[in-house]
């Protein structure tokens, strides 16, 4: 069976915009308020609990694996949006607004995965679905270091960047989850 990644990938971000837009109705942008640093702790709590979950086998709150990975992929698209528009003391937008930003950056995403699934030609499918978990941590462990630093860099991609790439691993996973049945 031949498969469509560019499909896939746009399906799942289907699914996340999906639970994206349902929150704002619940909340609205309150995001908006997080600093960068929050967003990028707030992704580091979701990859420590798809390695817990993964290594216990069992969750006691319901929430799976598949579950926190589309949530680091909003985070991600969240902590671009903060990353590149800043923090705000109380909501600056509207849910219209939100959306909008979430588009943007989801089709930048989109668009960095087709650029990159074409120079590694489709790796992605062959990693194991802790890999993509364990790379995301390594970018979250990247950001911080970034942030520590005023988020200066000499020779690395910046902050957005590192956002893109855990949304992008993010997405595989989903991916991967529903292919093995995995909640």
């Amino acid at each position: 069976m031949i498969k469509d990644t560019n499909r896939e990938f746009s399906d799942v971000l289907g699914m996340c915009r999906k639970v994206f837009e349902a929150k704002l109705g619940d909340y609205g942008p309150s995001w908006r308020l997080l600093r960068p640093s929050s967003v990028t702790d707030q992704l580091f709590i979701k990859a420590k609990r798809i390695r817990s979950l993964q290594l216990k086998g069992k969750t006691l709150v319901g929430d799976g694996i598949t579950g926190e990975f589309m949530a680091l992929i909003n985070y991600s698209f969240i902590g671009v949006i903060q990353y590149r528009q800043g923090f705000v003391d109380s909501k600056d937008m509207d849910s219209e607004a939100a959306l909008a930003a979430y588009d943007g950056v989801a089709s930048e995403a989109l668009a960095l995965m087709v650029k990159k699934n074409h120079d590694y030609d489709e790796a992605w499918r062959s990693m194991r679905i802790s890999s993509y978990d364990d790379f995301i941590l390594t970018k979250i462990e990247r950001i911080k270091e970034i942030e520590d630093h005023e988020g200066q860099t000499s020779v690395s991609e910046g902050v957005d960047s590192n956002y893109l790439d855990i949304a992008n691993y993010a997405v595989f996973g989903v991916i991967k989850c529903l292919e093995h049945g995995i909640e």
